[in-house]
């Protein structure tokens, strides 16, 4: 018999795995991947488990369930349910291409508080359609017979009935098992992250969500402009090579001549007057005296002529009203 495991490389992941190992159950694992995460752990747990791994990426998908998530979102732009929805079902599609007769995940009852209530675990049985296939050992004891339970497959008194937050019981299975080398809970999803969903619920205002968008978002200062009309200004040397790579057809590239400082890309309807403020922004980011007027260059995207605007930095008061908020500073370490 084998098992097709959402495998995510994390603790409950992991364990869900070796209870069923211990049942003779073969297992094959798939991990998903998106602009917002990647399959490191997953890939890292299936080596040390030993076990055949396929990763999917869902970038698309989950893009239209951002736009317009059924199940609404977590407390950042997270939709989790509707996200555990497409990855079930999309397992289930696997399952005949690996030669599996059942799904088994690591979510625990009560764990996460909106994706593994009751009423989301029952959610996400029906919606994605593989409900009666899908097996949580951690807390199978606390939920309704699966298939795989009813048929005998495996042996229910043999699997586990946790529920609720608490890791206690989660790693004295991991001392058991041998597993010393497994990643701490949460931080695996930057659409759970607060300035990064903050970022997203802007861009989304706008109508331009588009994985180019994402990728911007994850780098640089964010500046709102007015609402069809932003900067984003590299803070290192990385930033700005990536900016350059991310600019497209239409935007507008910006530096301070003579000085160092970042680049700055303008993007948005263009007015003379925003475009003033995006130079000085990027004035106010470079090396260039505050109360000089300098020269900024510009140029249109993909090869425009390079033009000069000269400008003073921007104040203070300006900058912070107009922040979106700043991107994750790992980037540039």
């Amino acid at each position: 018999m084998k098992a097709l495991a959402l495998l995510s490389g994390g603790l409950d992941s992991i364990l869900s795995i070796c209870i069923l190992r211990e049942q003779g159950i073969k297992i094959e694992a798939v991990c998903f991947i998106s602009s917002f995460f990647d399959g490191k752990k997953a890939k890292k747990a299936a080596r040390n488990l030993k076990i055949p791994l396929i990763t999917v990426n869902i970038t698309d998908q989950l893009l239209s369930l951002i736009k317009s998530p059924p199940h609404g979102f977590g407390k950042g732009a997270n939709p989790c349910i509707d996200c555990h929805i497409l990855m079930v079902k999309t397992a289930g599609v696997l399952m005949d291409k690996v030669g599996a007769s059942f799904l088994i995940s690591g979510e625990v009852l009560g764990e996460r508080p909106k994706s593994q209530s009751r009423k989301a675990l029952r959610i996400i049985d029906t919606e994605s359609g593989w409900g009666d296939y899908l097996l949580r050992p951690l807390t199978a004891k606390n939920l309704t017979p699966t298939i795989p339970e009813k048929r005998g497959w495996v042996k229910r008194e043999r699997l586990l009935g946790i529920k609720g937050r608490s890791r206690k019981a989660q790693l004295e299975l991991a001392r058991k098992f041998g597993i010393k080398d497994f990643p701490m809970p949460a931080g695996g999803c930057l659409l759970t992250d607060p300035n990064f969903s903050r970022r997203v619920k802007y861009i989304l205002s706008t109508g331009r969500l588009n994985k180019n968008e994402i990728e911007l978002l994850k780098i640089g200062r964010h500046f709102h402009l007015n609402h069809q009309a932003r900067v984003i200004i590299g803070r290192c040397k990385e930033e700005n090579i990536k900016i350059e790579q991310l600019s497209t057809p239409g935007d507008i590239i910006l530096r301070v001549k003579k000085y160092k400082g970042p680049i700055t890309l303008f993007r948005g309807n263009f007015a003379l007057e925003l475009f003033h403020r995006a130079a000085s922004f990027t004035a106010r980011y470079s090396d260039a005296p505050e109360d000089k007027e300098v020269e900024v260059e510009y140029w249109q995207v993909p090869e425009g002529e390079i033009k000069k605007i000269k400008v003073k930095a921007a104040g203070v008061e300006d900058i912070e009203k107009s922040r979106i908020e700043d991107a994750h500073e790992a980037f540039c370490l």
